[in-house]
């Protein structure tokens, strides 16, 4: 009987245990947790969501807050359109975070950034052109591609020169994304390095409409695998969500993937970012506390917890502090959503805004709890205290019981005493 530890994801001579850990945004998937993925030989994920916030927590520096007193006179204008990043400083930011990263690295893994195409950030092709060629001057390793068809953003770093050096890729949900996308990049003679082929029960964002149920990974890695098999293009697929063990993964790789993206079980990881007591939520919740909504401002449904506190929240948007979210004219869903509610509560003290989320604001204080489908699953993954909470544990413990286990196995941790 295999188990993950009997493949290899290959780049060339470089051998890689196939275990990726997806970027989970606005540092969730810490650089503790990736340099600790790669230490034990699989690729860790760091990701550049909001990196400026991310290097305010990690750094002490004051980006956000030099932001917002900048921009103060504009909090309570409507208008957001002359809110503004600072292509230097975020360049500096993100060089910062991903530098450090990598100078922590140790082992034979690999360390990349998850890169969302759809942070427009009031200019959307300027500030992801300075994103991605930061990490790429930072010396990352390889470039996720997520939250877009990204149709353009190979374009915006061919004069790098580590265009051709650095790993690129794609996060796709179906053939035809895929399709679009080598389509639009034949001319610059660059095929990706690895396709990450999401399926529809992974956490955060999705590539799928209100019908997600009605498609299945297997499938999709099936007939992504086939397709670059009739045009003769030797490019990894990496299979991700919903792969909930080793056996899992096993059954995708004998099936046309090279590799498997994993996520959901490293969210109790010790070394990820979420808060202890989120982490608790993530072990009680059932398969019922769990849903598919559309409150995120990008127009991507999104996989959560019905608890978590940005549903509902009707808070002032925090754009003059953040602003990740607005498009090239300053727009944002969720600031046309509290505009209404304010207009339809006028003397209200307090507003609910239902169909939409700060996601910004709730992303950088963990209020946001997104989520894998099977999330309620991790309460099978350790062991319950007897005051009713979850032991943590270690990313080596799950990475690990990933790589080793066979027949639907999990091993649980040792008990803390």
């Amino acid at each position: 009987m295999k188990c993950v530890d009997d493949f290899r994801l290959k780049f060339g001579k470089k051998e890689i245990v196939p275990i990726v850990i997806g970027g989970m945004g606005v540092d969730i998937s810490t650089a503790q947790l990736a340099v600790e993925v790669a230490r034990l030989g699989g690729i860790g994920h760091i990701s550049d969501a909001m990196a400026p916030d991310v290097c305010d927590k990690r750094f002490n520096t004051t980006y956000v807050k030099d932001k917002t007193k900048f921009y103060k006179l504009n909090i309570s204008n409507s208008d957001k359109s002359i809110v503004k990043f600072d292509l230097g400083l975020i360049a500096e930011a993100t060089k910062m975070h991903v530098a450090a990263s990598m100078e922590a690295k140790r082992g034979d893994g690999m360390i990349f950034v998850n890169c969302m195409e759809k942070l427009t950030m009031n200019a959307p092709r300027d500030t992801l052109r300075v994103r991605l060629a930061s990490a790429l001057d930072a010396g990352i390793d390889g470039i996720t591609l997520s939250a877009g068809l990204h149709l353009g953003s190979f374009g915006l770093i061919e004069d790098h020169p580590r265009f051709r050096d650095a790993k690129l890729g794609i996060i796709v949900s179906s053939v035809r994304a895929l399709q679009l996308f080598l389509r639009k990049n034949a001319k610059l003679n660059r095929l990706p390095d690895y396709i990450v082929v999401e399926g529809p029960l992974a956490g955060g964002h999705l590539g799928f409409g209100p019908d997600w149920a009605q498609y299945d990974l297997a499938t999709i890695v099936a007939d992504i695998a086939r397709y670059l098999k009739e045009e003769h293009l030797d490019i990894p697929v990496i299979a991700a969500g919903g792969v909930f063990t080793g056996s899992d993964a096993v059954s995708l790789m004998e099936n046309g993937a090279s590799a498997v993206q994993v996520a959901t079980r490293f969210t109790v990881a010790n070394e990820c970012g979420l808060p202890y007591d989120v982490k608790q939520e993530y072990f009680k919740a059932s398969e019922q506390d769990i849903e598919v909504n559309n409150i995120s401002p990008t127009g991507y449904p999104m996989r959560m917890l019905k608890s978590s506190p940005a549903i509902g929240s009707g808070i002032r948007p925090g754009c003059e502090s953040y602003g990740y979210l607005l498009d090239g004219n300053g727009n944002c869903a969720y600031i046309d959503s509290y505009n209404r509610e304010i207009a339809l509560h006028p003397h209200s003290k307090k507003i609910s805004v239902m169909d939409k989320t700060c996601l910004c604001t709730h992303m950088s204080n963990m209020n946001c709890w997104t989520c894998g489908h099977y999330t309620y699953r991790l309460k099978d993954t350790t062991h319950r205290r007897a005051d009713g909470s979850y032991q943590t544990l270690t990313a080596e413990h799950i990475f690990k019981d990933y790589q080793y286990s066979v027949d639907q196995k999990i091993t649980l941790p040792e008990l803390e005493a």
